[in-house]
């Protein structure tokens, strides 16, 4: 049996927090409850991680210096909220980074919440999961697989009243995806592309964000898996190429040919720091990131009353030149009424 929260000063802990959706998330729940909600936040390094600073004067919000893959920190952190919301993920990796973050953490994440009481977990996994490709079941990428493994851990979990949404490639002011592509193009004259056939759904952050919301404030969404997707299916060449012109920087695309885009991302696994592209990301685009691609007829945006911006109408307004700083997302959310 779910236990009752108090819809008006609830208490919620984000792993993720700093992070992109995370911080869009404790903004619309500061101004959802006035401040009235208690939110904490574990960071692994006070001061550190860029998105601290926007959300730290936040009323409501604590930042902690935390290790969320300790279990005995994992167990503190958890006792004493109402509701858990795990934004833990990682892009880029090897097998054991992918296990530790996307499977042993969501492990750690049900063994804390049922050691401390708290049955409420919002997990946030990735669209795509499940879905079949060439005949296999299994996913073509270390990236859904553990993601697929993570899902499976908490669905099994006893005492545990779970809410699963998967985001298709998440775009916003600071996004690392059209704004990569937006700054490319003003690099280089020419932009070689692997995977310009894979498709998409990009859905804006304030819009996962508010699904997260909205699960968090109904308890109907208990046991569901929500596809949280925008209103438009782009392949990767297309949103290339918006982003490029809305940019003002507008290139010709080169779509690579499988070997190539092999080649090509090994090379960029070759050079110092995080890839831009990686071969496991060319594995997770064989997948449509798309809705329904499951093969399964699961709930959506439209079932939380959330109706989708595109990407048209919101890239623009960040990637334009003139459009600089942090009053353009604020002018955006006043338009969505968050």
């Amino acid at each position: 049996m779910s236990t009752a929260i108090d819809s008006s000063t609830p208490s919620i802990l984000i792993l993720g927090g700093s992070g992109f959706i995370g911080r869009a998330l404790c903004e619309q729940l500061v101004q959802a409850h006035g401040g009235r909600a208690r939110i904490t936040v574990p960071t692994r390094r006070l001061g550190h991680a860029p998105g601290l600073q926007a959300i730290q004067s936040l009323p409501g919000l604590t930042v902690l210096q935390a290790d969320v893959h300790r279990p005995d920190t994992l167990q503190a952190l958890v006792a004493g909220h109402d509701v858990v919301v795990n934004l833990i993920a990682i892009l880029q990796g090897n097998e054991a980074q992918f296990q530790r973050n996307h499977v042993q953490l969501p492990r750690q994440i049900a063994t804390a919440c049922r050691a401390a009481g708290v049955r409420r977990l919002i997990h946030v996994s990735a669209l795509g999961v499940g879905a079949a490709v060439d005949g296999q079941t299994e996913g073509p990428s270390r990236y859904l697989r553990s993601k697929a493994g993570g899902e499976a851990v908490l669905q099994t979990s006893p005492d545990l009243d779970l809410s699963l949404l998967r985001p298709s490639v998440v775009f916003g002011a600071g996004d690392r995806f059209v704004n990569l592509f937006a700054k490319l193009q003003a690099l280089f004259p020419l932009m070689p592309l692997a995977g310009a056939e894979a498709r998409f759904q990009p859905v804006w952050v304030e819009d996962v964000a508010a699904a997260i919301r909205r699960c968090i404030a109904d308890p109907a969404t208990i046991g569901q898996t929500y596809e949280i997707a925008g209103p438009e299916v782009l392949s990767l060449g297309e949103i290339v190429r918006r982003a490029g012109r809305w940019s003002g920087h507008p290139r010709p695309i080169l779509p690579l040919p499988a070997p190539l885009a092999w080649t090509q991302a090994l090379m960029m696994e070759l050079l110092p720091g995080e890839p831009l592209m990686s071969r496991d990301n060319l594995g997770s685009m064989r997948v449509p990131n798309v809705a329904g691609a499951s093969g399964l007829a699961l709930p959506g945006l439209a079932e939380l009353g959330i109706t989708p911006s595109s990407l048209a109408a919101v890239a623009p307004s960040y990637l334009r030149p003139e459009q600089q700083g942090c009053g353009r997302l604020d002018a955006w959310r006043m338009k969505a009424g968050r």
